[in-house]
């Protein structure tokens, strides 16, 4: 049995969920603050958000590829748990600068300036917690594929 590993399935959920995240970002942002702003916004950190959205997708495929694997294997449990964890805290991470458009709807001007003063820190926060998932994840996805690949052989 070859030890690659096939990601047809999940590397399709990861495309999706990679343009999911871009269509939020665009669709938020255009209701929030306007297509012009949102054009802008994109341009000036297309390069981070190409790489929060990719990293997301990549996290996706990677989770997808492990359930298979340990389902497979029946030991589904806390590896499924916690990468799930993992790829909610880079999601939310990820996603933090959003403040600096939603917080005037809710009247938190101080929390404004703020955000918007560290908004390129909370891109590179979001891109540590996206590698930190995607290298748990992959190390959890390359000993599940090991494992496995004994108890078949």
């Amino acid at each position: 049995m070859s030890t690659s590993i096939a990601f047809g399935r999940p590397a399709g959920f990861g495309l999706g969920a990679f343009a999911t995240l871009l269509a939020i970002y665009f669709g938020v942002l255009t209701l929030i603050s306007g297509w012009s702003f949102t054009l802008e916004e994109f341009y000036r950190y297309w390069y981070y958000l190409v790489l929060l959205a990719a990293g997301f997708g990549l996290q996706v495929a990677l989770f997808l590829k492990l359930r298979e694997v340990v389902s497979r294997a029946k030991q589904a449990g806390a590896v499924i748990a916690a990468s799930g964890t993992t790829s909610t805290a880079a999601m939310v991470s990820c996603c933090a600068h959003y403040l600096v458009n939603a917080a005037p709807v809710l009247g938190a001007t101080g929390l404004v300036a703020f955000a918007s003063q560290f908004q390129v820190e909370f891109f590179w926060v979001g891109l540590a917690f996206n590698a930190a998932g995607i290298a748990y994840v992959g190390t959890q996805l390359y000993r599940a594929s090991k494992a496995h690949a004994h108890c078949v052989a």
